[in-house]
């Protein structure tokens, strides 16, 4: 029944979206946008639940801050924002450009899924982010939790030497992650990331350049939870 309520929740949440795109220097639309923000994305939630962590000396990660947030993370010496939730035709996107221009932070967007196998561009053009971003640097998706999850991974794999088994610890319930969610797609990559290494060492990007495959690894979840892709 929770669950059932959960998901109806959810894809209720999903068809607003399109309904705040508008210009927020629009006073009127601001204001509709701003109410978006704060309660049906939960902006709410997240002035008291931060889920924030160290991921290395210099790198961070938690869910996406508003205003007040950004202004203290820029007070604290962050350089850069990388946002892994998506592009400007969102209100969240459109604050949060106009937070970081106003707080002289720089913005990155990858735009990852947290539901769906992440496509082999998406994850080079993350990898890309992360060697050229000025640091300290912080992440984000919406919590804080799956999407940022497996992006912390990748950063400690690729740029810290850190094996796969300790780095997948990122995606974990500690952050609100659970493999057993629709979100398990991302565990499933760094599985069959894992079974790839039994044949032979393979640096993660270069697994990630010649042999990934998103469509495959959208099958193979699929058959281990028993439904169809």
């Amino acid at each position: 029944m929770l669950v059932r309520l959960w998901k109806k929740l959810d894809a209720w949440e999903r068809s607003l979206h399109h309904r705040f795109t508008h210009d927020i220097t629009d006073p009127e639309e601001r204001r509709r946008s701003h109410f978006y923000v704060t309660w049906l994305d939960h902006g709410f939630l997240r002035r008291f639940w931060t889920n924030h962590a160290e991921v290395a000396p210099g790198v961070y990660r938690s869910n996406h801050p508003g205003h007040d947030r950004l202004s203290d993370l820029a007070e604290e010496g962050i350089k850069t924002i990388l946002n892994l939730r998506g592009g400007p035709e969102v209100a969240h996107h459109r604050f949060e450009v106009e937070s970081c221009h106003a707080l002289g932070m720089e913005l990155l967007t990858v735009h990852m899924a947290a539901r769906a196998a992440p496509l082999r561009e998406r994850l080079l053009e993350l990898i890309e982010a992360f060697e050229t971003a000025e640091k300290p640097l912080l992440m984000h998706c919406k919590s804080g939790a799956d999407r940022t999850g497996l992006a912390s991974a990748i950063y400690l794999m690729h740029f810290e030497g850190v094996p796969l088994e300790v780095a997948r610890r990122q995606l974990s319930p500690r952050f609100l992650h659970f493999r057993q969610s629709k979100t398990g797609i991302l565990d499933h990559v760094l599985d069959m990331y894992a079974d790839r290494l039994k044949q032979g060492p393979i640096a993660f990007i270069d697994w990630v350049k010649t042999e990934y495959d998103p469509e495959e690894a959208t099958r193979g979840f699929a058959a281990r939870r028993g439904k169809r892709p």
